[in-house]
């Protein structure tokens, strides 16, 4: 019966001409059962094929199912230990199911952890994704277990050398979690003067909505929207006018734009920015039109809880 439907879904394709390229376009589009399955089909006739197994790890991360990326992986590792990539990705998805396991057991997959990512670094000394992952490793790892900011930092100085907007972007990232906002502020303004990227003024933007500053966010994005022309960042601002209740006519119309602009590369769904001019009408007390707006945004999405809450909250006004 299993291979009925293989054939069925497969009619004109043998395992040798299952083309790996086609599995980038899948994930891109987040196919990922798809993806899973044409993978697992092909690697029961190539076991041995090393790009086969790392897109099957990339499917299963995709899908945060850890163990299989973890047995992925891990067969990449044992198959080349010099490719600092397979090290990377190794100690990454061991780390995400640290996040979702017991703490007894996390406890257990530290040391592979670490020793994944320093091999990374030590194989490939610009390999950057490795050096950010040693600087939230150690920083977020309690001291009692080898947790330090100067190991940190030294992995951010390190960056820095390869490249001085993650550098900065990384010591932002140490300061900021280490409680000490204006050496945080410094560094991410310091990455927006060195590169100007758009993740730069994100990071500098989420830094200044953790320290309740809502206002100085605005402002930022606004600059940012100047360099960079992204509708995303119409919903950002409009979001920030609506959850903080400030400057409330620019919500109205950066989020009036964004739906007139939508599309789905923009990320946030339109239910969003329909809830959002729901909150900025109900701050302005207009019932009507707030009711209107989450009305379309249930439409959309009827089981969403932040929607359902707000609406009741607009009933009672």
């Amino acid at each position: 019966m299993r291979k009925f439907i293989y054939l069925l879904l497969f009619p004109l394709v043998s395992f040798s001409q299952i083309q790996l390229d086609s599995i980038g376009y899948l994930l891109k589009h987040k196919q990922f059962d798809k993806a899973e399955m044409q993978l697992t089909f092909y690697i029961n006739k190539y076991p041995n094929d090393l790009r086969a197994l790392e897109l099957l790890g990339d499917t299963y991360g995709h899908q945060e199912k850890w163990d299989g990326a973890i047995d992925n992986y891990k067969k990449l590792v044992d198959a080349n230990q010099n490719i600092a990539n397979y090290h990377y990705k190794y100690g990454g998805a061991l780390g995400m199911k640290a996040l979702a396991v017991s703490k007894f057991t996390a406890l257990g997959m530290i040391g592979d952890i670490e020793n994944s990512f320093l091999k990374a670094a030590e194989l490939d000394p610009k390999h950057i994704n490795a050096r950010w992952a040693l600087v939230e490793y150690y920083m977020k790892l309690p001291g009692i277990l080898g947790g330090s900011k100067n190991k940190s930092l030294k992995y951010a100085q390190e960056l820095e050398n390869l490249s001085k907007v993650d550098g900065y972007l990384a010591k932002g990232y140490i300061y900021e979690y280490d409680n000490e906002p204006e050496l945080a502020e410094k560094y991410y303004k310091m990455a927006i003067d060195e590169g100007g990227s758009l993740w730069s003024y994100d990071k500098l933007t989420t830094f200044y909505e953790k320290q309740k500053q809502p206002e100085k966010a605005l402002a930022n994005l606004e600059v940012a929207k100047s360099k960079h022309q992204r509708n995303a960042l119409e919903y950002q601002m409009g979001k920030i006018a609506a959850e903080y209740n400030i400057e409330l006519q620019k919500g109205v119309q950066c989020l009036q734009t964004y739906l007139k602009n939508y599309s789905p590369e923009d990320g946030v769904p339109k239910a969003w920015a329909h809830y959002r001019l729901s909150q900025i009408y109900s701050h302005k007390k207009n019932k009507t039109a707030a009711l209107k707006y989450i009305d379309l945004a249930l439409a959309e999405s009827p089981k969403t809880k932040s929607f359902i809450k707000e609406k009741k909250l607009i009933l009672s006004l």
